[in-house]
């Protein structure tokens, strides 16, 4: 056995339960061949889970009037919160990536409609984020002094704020956060942008899009912050539906999210959450994520320490018959087809 074992396997949270009011709109236009059922919205808390749903419940009040049926909004506290509520099909709609949106796809019945297209790809990557001015000031400073700095990182299972950073940054060095810094604690990107900003962190882990925002909400705190290090760009956003919707009403969606852009106040709301557009995606468009989840085991397989060198040779079997087996799953013809799109396509 191991001495460390890969950690559960992680999505990014750098999704902003605003882009999801956008996906509900789809639903107006596409319920009426939904009867009786009522239309459940997933939505991982970015701030509190009180704040989430006081800001979710005007929008599902009017999302179930423009339907003239229930809709409801569920606030899973955790990613294993929504997992479990995915498994059990608790959510007809959400937007993921990493091993949740797999995990989503091939295990809990749900398929991808659509992708987002994010306004600028240089702010949809991890930051390394310090305080202006205090140690460490260099991330080689940082690199140098292990079992000094605490940080404030996102939980396992996220993209951006846990797989992303320790694959491109901390496993090519031969180290792992969690033995590297002094404490760690988890949260939200705008909760571990706030504990650099006040001193209660020195290193945190946000998105570039995330800390947009944070400027916007918190100007003088992000006044206080720099940037050490960025990761490459992020896998896009996945939207997800239950695949048990029929087919007419995903198709609508799809077709409604393509459409948010081909219109100002649907630019201007896009905008506003640092997307472009949507454009079609099929359960193929889970690909680039996969990727990034086989390199992560891969190497964290490599740098293990094992009780001999035959345990690693089968973990690494493993993790490629795993890795082929899904990519074949998810490039097969039928996973490949992406809904219908209006022939205008969002700007990118």
């Amino acid at each position: 056995m191991p001495v460390f074992r890969r950690p559960p396997r992680p999505p990014l949270r750098s999704v902003v339960p605003a882009l999801l009011r956008l996906m509900a709109l789809g639903l107006v236009a596409a319920a009426s061949a939904v009867h009786g059922q009522p239309l459940s919205l997933g939505v991982l808390p970015v701030e509190g889970p009180l704040e989430t749903r006081n800001d979710w419940v005007p929008l599902v009040t009017d999302l179930s009037r423009a339907l003239g049926q229930p809709a409801r909004l569920l606030t899973p506290t955790s990613y294993d919160a929504m997992a479990s509520a995915l498994q059990q099909g608790d959510i007809d709609l959400t937007m993921l990536s990493g091993q949740l949106a797999i995990d989503a796809v091939t295990r809990y019945g749900m398929t991808v409609v659509a992708r987002g297209l994010p306004a600028d790809a240089d702010r949809h990557r991890t930051l390394l984020i310090v305080r202006r001015g205090a140690t460490p000031a260099t991330l080689d400073q940082m690199l140098a002094l292990p079992a000094k700095w605490r940080l404030a990182r996102g939980e396992v299972r996220s993209f951006s704020g846990y797989l992303v950073p320790q694959l491109q940054l901390f496993l090519p060095r031969g180290l792992r956060m969690e033995a590297f810094f002094a404490t760690e604690v988890q949260g939200s990107h705008q909760t571990n942008a706030l504990a650099v900003a006040n001193g209660e962190a020195d290193v945190g882990l946000t998105t570039g899009s995330d800390l947009a925002r944070f400027k916007e909400r918190f100007p003088m705190e992000y006044a206080r912050l720099a940037v050490l290090w960025r990761s490459d760009p992020l896998p896009a956003p996945l939207v997800v539906a239950r695949r048990a919707l029929p087919e007419a009403v995903r198709a609508r969606l799809a077709a409604h999210l393509a459409a948010l852009g081909q219109t100002r106040p649907g630019q201007e709301q896009l905008a506003r959450h640092d997307l472009a557009g949507f454009e079609a995606a099929g359960d193929a468009a889970l690909l680039d994520n996969a990727s990034l989840v086989y390199r992560f085991d891969r190497q964290s397989a490599l740098q293990g320490s094992w009780t001999d060198e035959s345990a690693r040779r089968a973990r690494l079997a493993r993790i490629e018959q795993e890795y082929a087996s899904l990519r074949a799953t998810l490039d097969a013809p039928p996973r490949r087809r992406a809904y219908a799109m209006p022939t205008s396509s969002p700007p990118r």
